[in-house]
């Protein structure tokens, strides 16, 4: 058992490696992406500066003043940095259009492992090629950091963080798997996508809304699919609350595990119903 069990990890440790060198090939792609992705930030923080500028020294939006706020957008761009599921789905999407996945049908490769060994291989290159300007952007907007909020906040969020990887990377690969039945998947993924964006907190802080709808959108996988982490890093979420957001977090992971071995399982079954 123990033999069979560190055969499955070198080999699936040999695809994160060979991930790693394919993916050297685009570190120029993935540095002007990191790049570009910090003009939309910068244009964030101005205009909550310019919001900030009209209010009176003390006065807050949201219970959020400029510092805490700007906090927030940086913590985002960290976390984002860390767990976007860039091309993934796109590739697997791909590798069923154009039957490439009949080779994992013949092997003793489990498909999900597989690729979530590669995206954590582009997750490691992309941090690398990112590090230095998104580093520099960091070290600019030094004043506003804020340190987390308690010890026990900071390794929290970190546990919120990993889930939040997983719970991306889950969601994105059911999506592309969609791919057995339909020939475009980029409407489901932009679907997501634009949830993601304005329910998860990208756009804005979660709890500027209404506290009704703020508690509605912590029983949905949005929150948890990005700003979560943060919120429990700044301490913007009270004890017994920052407990039941992680619970909830953990069964959306399971959730989205089971979702996405049952979308698999169904659509090997159609893809070989027809030849595939």
């Amino acid at each position: 058992m123990m033999n069979k069990a560190l055969a499955s990890w070198t080999k699936y440790w040999h695809v994160m490696n060979i991930g790693i060198q394919n993916t050297m090939a685009y570190r120029m792609n993935f540095l002007f992406r990191s790049v570009f992705s910090l003009i939309p930030l910068l244009a964030t923080i101005l205009l909550w500066k310019t919001i900030f500028a009209g209010k009176s020294e003390g006065e807050t939006v949201g219970a959020y003043e400029l510092p805490e706020m700007i906090s927030y957008y940086l913590l985002i761009l960290i976390v984002n940095s860390i767990t976007a599921v860039n091309e993934e789905d796109w590739q697997i999407a791909a590798d069923i259009r154009n039957g490439m996945i009949s080779q994992f049908l013949l092997k003793p490769i489990d498909y999900l492992t597989y690729r979530i060994s590669l995206f954590f291989a582009n997750r490691v290159i992309y941090l690398a090629v990112a590090a230095i300007p998104v580093g520099l952007f960091l070290l600019f907007q030094r004043e506003y950091w804020a340190p987390p909020a308690s010890h026990s906040a900071l390794a929290l969020s970190l546990v919120s963080l990993v889930m939040t990887g997983i719970l991306q990377f889950l969601m994105s690969y059911t999506m592309a798997l969609l791919a057995f039945w339909v020939l475009e998947v980029a409407t489901f993924i932009f679907i997501i996508y634009a949830f993601e964006y304005v329910a998860g907190g990208h756009l804005f802080p979660i709890d500027l809304l209404p506290g009704w709808l703020e508690t509605l959108l912590y029983w949905t996988p949005f929150p948890y699919l990005i700003s979560f982490p943060v919120l429990i890093y700044l301490g913007r979420v009270e004890e017994a609350a920052m407990w039941n957001g992680l619970f909830v977090q953990a069964a959306w992971l399971v959730i989205a595990f089971v979702a996405a071995r049952f979308v698999w399982s169904r659509g090997i079954k159609s893809y070989t119903a027809v030849g595939g």
